[in-house]
């Protein structure tokens, strides 16, 4: 029997283009769909590319009118997706500058932001970090923590993901390869830590000053790497749970698109 399916979705985006990334994130979500995926991850800034100098004009709001294709195959395909774009600051009279974020549709129509908490040194001139040290949602049975790239190199921040009953721990990325194995280690060792399975969307091609590894992996509890895609390009990356009981098993599977 399986419980649990979640992917992440190794997309690229185009710079600066929410339309054209938008029509990129509707292809994953049908091919998700397609292969039974109930919680669907795309990489940091996904909607936008990894823009930082974009991302004032770039703003996104869960409620927007480009943003209604993805509302409505989200209610139609029943998934819990979660996209990467640059939001409003949580609080407009502490901070200027927009925040990286990571909004959650569900199908019932509802939305959730959750705001990078841990921004990095070269981010700091165009995002403000989010308030939020943690951020769960629920997934069926599973509790989902949920992280956003430099978030995943504080220990803290999966440990209190943890604490909050955190199962999963899903993180939108954009590493390099120099970055990739000591993130990738990170993740896994929150695995093997925490007992939570960890998932890495990572692009699946350059953005912005950066060329990603691709990779986008998924670790079982434990640590186990289940299934990773080979490199880069455009990959669906599953990881399904089996069973509700003792052995759980997780199997994985990497899809080209």
């Amino acid at each position: 029997m399986i419980a649990t399916v979640i992917a992440a979705a190794q997309s690229i985006s185009v710079p600066g283009d929410t339309e054209a990334n938008v029509q990129e994130h509707l292809r994953f979500i049908t091919a998700a769909h397609a292969a039974g995926v109930q919680m669907l991850v795309f990489p940091e800034l996904s909607l936008t590319g990894y823009e930082l100098p974009l991302m004032q004009r770039c703003l996104l709001h869960p409620d927007d009118e480009i943003l209604a294709p993805i509302r409505a195959l989200v209610r139609q395909t029943g998934m819990v997706v979660t996209v990467g774009a640059p939001v409003a600051p949580a609080d407009a009279s502490a901070h200027t500058l927009p925040a990286i974020g990571a909004i959650t549709f569900h199908p019932d129509g509802s939305a959730v932001v959750y705001r990078k908490h841990h921004v990095h040194s070269s981010e700091a001139s165009f995002a403000s970090p989010g308030p939020q040290a943690t951020s769960v949602i629920s997934l069926g049975l599973e509790t989902v923590g949920q992280a956003i790239c430099a978030d995943i190199g504080q220990a803290t921040h999966a440990a209190l993901a943890a604490q909050a009953g955190a199962t999963l721990y899903l993180a939108g990325v954009l590493v390099s390869e120099a970055g990739y194995a000591k993130d990738s280690a990170a993740l896994q060792q929150y695995a093997q830590i925490h007992g939570m399975g960890t998932l890495m969307a990572n692009h699946g091609g350059p953005s912005g000053d950066y060329i990603s590894a691709g990779k986008s992996a998924f670790w079982a509890p434990g640590g186990d790497l289940v299934v990773a895609a080979p490199g880069v390009g455009a990959w669906l990356v599953i990881a399904s749970m089996h069973n509700t009981t003792a052995p759980i098993q997780w199997t994985g599977e990497a899809i080209r698109l």
